[in-house]
């Protein structure tokens, strides 16, 4: 029986990964310095949670095939130290991914947005056309128990995050993957405290391009520049297919996609995403399907967790959840939502939570981004600020980076709940994007104001 350590086990990849090789029958231990829900009560739940919050070197034992770090831990975590005296491997979990599918079809899913939603998407198809997989995805999708599953499948889906491996290794997830398949999405700049120079940013996508083998296949998205720019100047032998929307029309509210034959209904809309329904239709094609199994299959879709949710809503309102933090999913979220239903008013809150968001250095990427909502609403948490160590952000500055004279700032979660529910939601609709929570703000009251 295999036996791996988890440094930092309560992250949302991490704990999905323990969990997963429970499952396969390997033996897992773990430790991290504080585990949130819903990662405790699910480890809890496999018998794997610390028995108590901290750091141990006594876990650490010649005995353990490796140890898993998370890039929550520190370069001199005791039990890091402990390891590498004792000469046990040492895995990132990207490595470790590739580790146990080096004889699977790799296929990658990068950008800086729609790669969990292309991800999502391309999972829920070849479930339903049941064809085998593995697959790592980063959120949790309807349908699927984990965010991993490693098995004996011919095939894993993997979604690329730009970010850092682990505290040992400061280059990009994705790079790790050695993809036979990989679809670039859109490039937008992000992640400013690890890449606080944009051309640096767009270098990792070209470099990821690069490593696309001769009998490979890069897919990319035409309509991104940067995007069409990195994909033709990159010097490879392999396949490259560009894509666009996939055509489309809506009629009462609803979206159906333009086929050869007949309309096709689904439940997801917005021009980013039509973008991401097309480069997934791409990947599933290179794996075997046929147009129609895609066509069968994507009609029962309804979008990954926090992914434009609805999440309460009647025949006049709507209220929705998205993961949007970066400029350009704000931009695509709020535009897709007020193309889809022109004739309500939009009402969308933004929750800066991120380093990037946070940062007065980054803010004139976000001008324009919120263009589209009737009324635009920052919140601002002064805890969130002062954890990363920024300067808090007065009204006017926001005003002038969202380029937005009527933005409002709310910095007390409670005023703008107490605001949110003073709003008359007849024909309106209402869009909550974070990639936090609002200060874990209860939103039921809000929920019974659209039954």
């Amino acid at each position: 029986m295999k036996k791996y350590h988890f440094i930092a086990i309560g992250g949302a990849v991490m704990h999905n990964l323990a969990l997963a090789l429970v499952e396969k029958g390997y033996q897992v231990t773990g430790s991290d310095d504080e585990i949130y829900e819903p990662s405790k009560t699910r480890l809890q739940q496999a018998g794997i949670h610390p028995e108590q919050y901290g750091w141990f070197p006594k876990i650490t034992t010649p005995e353990l095939d490796g140890i898993i770090l998370g890039m929550h831990a520190r370069i001199d975590n005791p039990e890091l130290i402990k390891a590498q005296e004792l000469g046990i491997p040492v895995y990132s979990f990207p490595e470790f991914i590739f580790n146990q599918s080096k004889e699977k079809k790799r296929v990658v899913v990068a950008g800086s947005h729609g790669k969990t939603s292309i991800t999502s998407i391309i999972l829920h198809v070849l479930k339903d056309q049941k064809v085998d997989f593995d697959y790592l995805v980063g959120a949790q999708i309807e349908g699927f128990d984990l965010m991993v599953r490693l098995s004996d499948a011919p095939i894993i889906i993997i979604e690329g995050d730009e970010y850092l491996t682990s505290p040992l290794d400061r280059t990009p997830k994705f790079f790790h993957y050695k993809h036979d398949i990989v679809l670039v999405s859109g490039i937008a700049w992000d992640h400013f405290n690890v890449f606080p120079d944009f051309g640096e940013y767009k270098d990792q996508f070209s470099q990821l391009m690069e490593k696309t083998p001769e009998s490979g296949e890069l897919i990319y998205c035409d309509s991104d520049l940067l995007v069409k720019e990195a994909a033709e100047k990159v010097e490879i032998k392999s396949l490259k297919t560009p894509y666009k929307a996939h055509p489309a029309t809506i009629e009462g509210g609803k979206t159906f996609l333009k086929t050869e034959n007949d309309l096709i209904p689904i439940q997801i809309f917005g021009e980013h995403n039509l973008q991401n329904l097309q480069g997934a239709m791409n990947i599933c094609l290179s794996l075997g399907l046929s147009k129609e199994q895609f066509y069968t299959s994507i009609q029962s879709f309804k979008g990954a967790a926090k992914r434009q949710e609805q999440i309460a809503g009647n025949k006049q309102s709507t209220m929705f959840r998205d993961f949007a933090h970066a400029p350009s999913k704000l931009k695509a979220t709020s535009n897709a939502v007020k193309t889809q239903f022109p004739e309500r008013t939009l009402i969308a809150v933004q929750e800066l939570h991120t380093y990037s968001s946070l940062n007065k250095d980054f803010l004139p990427n976000y001008a324009g981004s919120m263009d589209a909502a009737d009324i635009a609403v920052i919140y601002l948490n002064p805890h969130a600020a002062a954890l990363k160590k920024l300067e808090l952000m007065d009204e006017e500055t926001l005003r002038k980076g969202f380029e937005r004279e009527d933005l409002k700032l709310f910095t007390d979660s409670n005023q703008l709940k107490e605001f949110l529910l003073s709003q008359d939601y007849s024909n309106t609709n209402l869009l909550l994007m974070s990639s936090g929570n609002y200060d874990n703000m209860d939103l039921t009251e809000l929920k019974a104001k659209f039954n």
